[in-house]
C-alpha cells in the first residue's frame, strides 16, 4: 500500500539531468516510449476489491492544496485550484487522477503546461518530461467544483440551506476536487475558500490566515495529519463558529446555523465529556482539534469527516429522537477520529475496522451513561447476524455496492454485525486483554493505515495466543459462530429482528442511511 513520506518540503525534480538522458537513449527505445506515450489514456486503480476503479498507482501523495471561490450561489459551480505533492514510486508517461464532475481549464506539471485528457472517471495527465521513480513533483489543476451533481451520481457537496458543505465517502472526493481517491493513500490538507462577506467558511485543522478583500474573505486551513480524501469537509454558509476548549487544552470549535445557536448549544456543550469518556477507553485524541459542522440539511447520515464531523441540525432539534441516542451518535462519530481516521482502512474491505469499533464505544456509552445493556444489544445483533452476513456479506468480506449505491457498502453487518465479532473477542480473550488490544491499535497505527491482518495479528500478541482461527470464523465466515460465554444465544426469524435504535432515527447509528 502507499505510504505518505514524512518530507516537510518537497525537493525538485532533476529536469536537466533527465533531458541528458533522455537526449543518449537508443532511437528504437525512444521509438517504443513514442509509441507508449500515444497509446490512448485509459481509467486505473489500485485494484480494490469493492471500488476496482479507485485510486492510481504510481505515486503517493503528500500534500494537498485546494483553493475554491465561492459565488454565494449553491447551485453554480465554484472555481478552483488543486495543487497536489507527490512521489513517484514508478517511473510514469502519465499520471491518472481520480476526477469526474467539473470542468478542467488547465494542468500543470512541475510549473510547465501538461497535456490532459479524460477516461472513464479518471483526468489523466501527460506532463512534458516523463517522471522517474522516487521524483517529487507538483501537479497544478485549474478547474470547476459543480455542487449540483448527476441524479446518478450522488455525493461530493452537500448543499445546505444557507450553502454547501462536504461528504465524500466512499468514493465521491473526486467529484469536487482532483485526488488520488483511496484511503490508502493519506496525505496533509491545506485549504483556502473564498466567499461573500457575510458568509463563513471551516475545513479541516487549524485556521492559518484570514483574508478580507474588495468585499470577499478568504480563509485559509492547514491539517498537519495525513487524511484520506473520503474525510476533507468544507463548510460555507451563514453560520456560527463556537470556541470552547477540551481536555489538555484542546481547542474545540463547532459550527453552527447562527439561527440555531441557542438550541444547539447544550449538545454541543456535552463534547468535553464525550472526549474526555474516549481518551479514557483507547487513549489521547489523535488531532490537533476537534468540533461538530450541524449542517441545515437532509442527509440521512451523519460522517465522521476529520476535526469537524458532519451532522444533520435536525438530529438534535427533532423531538423525536431520546437524548441517549442522539449523545450515543455523537460518541460514534467522535470515536471515528481514532478508528477510521486516524487509523484508516487499508482497503474498503477493512471498513469493519472503521464502523465496528464506532459502533461498539457507541453502544458502550449508551451502557456506561444510558443504561442501555451492552448485552441484550449484542444478543439481538446475534440474532440478525447470519441475515446480515446473507445479504451484505461477512463483516470483513462485505458485498460489493450494487449499481448506483456506492454507499451500499454502509450495511449492518459492519456495523453491529462487526461490533458483534468486536463482542466475541472481548468474551474469547477477556476485557482486561480487549482493553489493552485497542490502545495498542490506536497507538501503534495512528497516522497510518491498517488490515484486517494487522488487527488479527495484534490480537493475537496482546492475548498471547494464536487467535487466527477464532477470528477467521467470526470476520469470514458465511455463518455467525457461537458466542463464547453465551451457548444458549441464537439466529432469530426476521421478524424478530433487533431494534437498537428508535425506528424513526436515523439507520445505522448515525453512520450510512444505507
Amino acid at each position: 500500500m502507499p505510504h505518505t513520506p514524512h518530507t516537510s518540503t518537497p525537493r525538485p525534480r532533476g529536469r536537466a539531468r533527465r533531458r541528458l538522458r533522455l537526449a543518449a537513449l537508443l532511437a528504437s527505445a525512444v521509438s517504443v516510449c513514442m509509441v507508449a506515450a500515444s497509446a490512448p489514456p485509459v481509467p486505473l486503480g489500485v485494484g480494490d476489491r469493492l471500488f476496482p476503479h479507485l485510486g492510481n498507482p504510481g505515486y503517493d501523495v503528500a500534500a494537498y492544496d485546494l483553493s475554491f471561490t465561492y459565488t454565494g450561489s449553491n447551485s453554480e459551480p465554484l472555481k478552483a485550484v488543486t495543487t497536489i505533492d507527490a512521489l513517484t514510486t514508478a517511473d510514469l508517461d502519465r499520471v491518472n487522477l481520480d476526477f469526474a464532475h467539473g470542468t478542467v481549464d488547465s494542468v500543470e506539471v512541475d510549473g510547465e503546461p501538461a497535456g490532459f485528457a479524460t477516461a472513464g472517471e479518471d483526468l489523466v495527465v501527460t506532463p512534458e518530461d516523463a517522471l522517474d521513480e522516487g521524483d517529487w513533483t507538483r501537479i497544478t489543476v485549474r478547474h470547476t467544483s459543480d455542487p449540483v451533481y448527476p441524479e446518478d451520481r450522488e455525493g461530493g457537496w452537500v448543499r445546505t440551506a444557507d450553502g454547501l458543505a462536504m461528504a465524500n465517502q466512499a468514493d465521491v472526493a473526486h467529484l469536487v476536487f482532483p485526488c488520488n481517491d483511496h484511503p490508502s493513500d493519506k496525505a496533509r490538507f491545506t485549504i483556502r475558500v473564498t466567499a461573500p462577506d457575510g458568509l463563513t467558511a471551516v475545513a479541516n485543522g487549524l485556521p492559518a490566515g484570514v483574508e478580507r478583500d474588495g468585499g470577499a474573505t478568504t480563509w485559509t486551513y492547514r491539517h498537519d495529519h495525513p487524511m484520506a480524501t473520503e474525510l476533507a469537509q468544507v463548510s460555507i454558509g451563514r453560520s456560527t463558529v463556537l470556541r470552547r476548549t477540551g481536555p489538555h487544552g484542546l481547542p474545540l470549535r463547532d459550527v453552527v446555523p447562527t439561527g440555531h445557536r441557542a438550541t444547539l448549544e447544550p449538545w454541543l456543550a456535552k463534547t468535553p465529556d464525550q472526549i474526555t469518556w474516549m481518551e479514557d477507553q483507547v487513549g489521547p485524541y489523535p488531532f490537533e482539534t476537534y468540533g461538530l459542522l450541524m449542517a441545515d440539511a437532509t442527509t440521512g447520515f451523519e460522517l465522521e469527516t476529520q476535526t469537524l464531523s458532519l451532522f444533520e441540525r435536525e438530529l438534535f432539534t427533532e423531538p423525536g429522537y431520546p437524548e441517549w441516542y442522539v449523545e450515543s451518535i455523537m460518541v460514534h462519530e467522535l470515536a471515528h477520529q481514532w478508528f477510521g481516521n486516524s487509523v484508516g482502512p487499508a482497503t474498503w474491505s477493512d471498513l469493519w475496522l472503521n464502523e465496528g469499533h464506532a459502533t461498539w464505544y457507541e453502544a458502550l456509552y449508551a451502557e456506561e451513561t444510558a443504561d442501555r445493556p451492552m448485552e441484550a444489544r449484542m444478543k439481538a445483533a446475534y440474532g440478525a447476524s447470519d441475515r446480515w452476513r446473507a445479504k451484505g456479506g461477512p463483516p470483513a468480506a462485505p458485498k460489493p455496492p450494487t449499481s448506483g449505491s456506492k454507499t451500499g457498502i454502509f450495511r449492518a453487518n459492519v456495523y453491529d454485525g462487526a461490533a458483534l465479532v468486536l463482542y466475541a473477542l472481548r468474551q474469547e480473550i477477556g476485557r482486561a486483554a480487549f482493553e489493552r488490544l485497542e490502545r495498542t491499535w490506536v497507538a501503534r497505527h495512528r497516522d497510518g493505515t491498517a488490515t484486517t491482518a494487522d488487527f488479527v495479528r495484534l490480537a493475537s500478541e496482546v492475548s498471547g495466543r494464536d487467535l487466527g482461527a477464532f477470528l477467521q470464523a467470526w470476520l469470514y465466515g458465511q455463518k455467525t459462530p457461537p458466542m463464547p460465554g453465551h451457548p444458549d444465544w441464537k439466529p432469530t426469524a426476521a421478524d424478530q429482528a433487533p431494534a437498537s435504535a428508535p425506528a424513526s432515527a436515523p439507520v445505522a447509528a448515525g453512520a450510512h442511511g444505507e
